[in-house]
């Protein structure tokens, strides 16, 4: 009997996550279109963010700008840094993450297990002066971040400009779409957080197929974060992308040439209502952005020009970081 194969570091596992069709979903909501789910939660730390975060790592090795025992800092509401922080410590680096605020406790418990230096908006100079007058600019945003990893010697990674967030989708996710629906892809569906993901699969596809239609997704305007209105249902780790103001505007678009097809804009109530349904009809188990993109997908169906063709959801991970949100909690 051969032997099985033994890897030597979780970084060996990312990608070759499954393409599910939600079959019984489908039924049960009448699609006459096919709906698959990309699961990015197979990927080791649980997220698609494994994806570009090995990459990154991977490539300042490569070019020689950070060793082992280095100090790797990123801005992150939390799968990036979950990420980050595993692969981090598997290659044999430390990861100190600046958490946006308001994101789930089980992330910010996640964290806390994989030993990472927390810091917060106030810890970084410039950075509450900067968030008071404007909000988060990015540019100054990323600048004040960059200013205070030199001042410590530590080597900030930046998934908001970094190339290889983009370029991990194109060389891994899109492919491996491709292949496992044999080409026949007519619709992408994915939300935003940097872009990357969905400037990255989005890119691939449409160099296969120009026809592919690629639609992003971003919160309706009452389900994105706000100070004022706590209580209320959100979908956490994901932007805001289309007709916002320069200053919060994606870069990837621009730097790759790239331009979705479509803005839809989805409402957390929703969203939440379609990951509880999904768990029912075909056991998979999403987080509030995944269920957000499977609502998505599910109302593309329902047009009458997708009747027949091919829905990609892409699922950014699972919802075991979310149970103390209210997206399973149901009334």
């Amino acid at each position: 009997m051969a032997e099985r194969k033994v890897y030597r570091s979780i970084a060996e596992l990312v990608g070759e996550t499954p393409l599910v069709e939600v079959t019984n979903y489908e039924k049960k909501n009448g699609l006459k279109a096919r709906v698959l789910a990309k699961l990015e939660y197979f990927n080791p730390s649980g997220s698609v963010k494994d994806r570009a975060a090995l990459a990154m790592i991977q490539d300042a090795q490569a070019r020689g700008e950070i060793k082992p025992g280095d100090t790797i800092l990123d801005f992150s509401s939390g799968n990036t840094g979950i990420a980050l922080a595993a692969y981090a410590n598997a290659l044999g680096y430390k990861f100190a993450v600046v958490l946006q605020p308001g994101v789930s406790e089980e992330r910010t418990q996640i964290l806390k297990a994989y030993g990472v230096i927390f810091l917060e908006f106030k810890d970084v100079p410039g950075v509450p002066e900067l968030i008071a007058e404007k909000g988060l600019a990015f540019d100054e945003f990323y600048s004040l971040l960059q200013k205070y990893a030199d001042a410590r010697g530590w080597y900030y990674i930046n998934q908001g400009r970094n190339p290889e967030n983009p370029n991990a989708h194109i060389a891994t996710t899109g492919p491996e779409i491709w292949e496992a629906a044999e080409g026949k892809v007519d619709y992408l569906v994915a939300l935003v957080g940097t872009g990357g993901s969905l400037v990255g699969i989005g890119k691939y596809l449409k160099e296969k197929n120009p026809n592919v239609k690629v639609i992003g997704v971003q919160p309706a305007p009452e389900s994105l974060k706000d100070n004022r209105y706590p209580e209320r249902n959100t979908l956490d780790g994901v932007l805001a992308f289309h007709h916002v103001p320069k200053e919060r505007e994606i870069r990837y678009f621009e730097e790759y040439g790239f331009q979705y097809d479509e803005c839809v804009e989805v409402n957390a109530d929703d969203a939440y209502a379609a990951g509880r349904e999904l768990v029912k009809t075909d056991g998979i188990f999403l987080g509030q952005s995944a269920a957000a993109a499977i609502k998505v997908a599910a109302d593309v169906a329902r047009r009458k020009e997708a009747e027949g063709k091919t829905i990609v959801a892409i699922c950014a991970d699972n919802a075991f970081k979310y149970l103390s949100t209210n997206i399973y909690k149901e009334a």
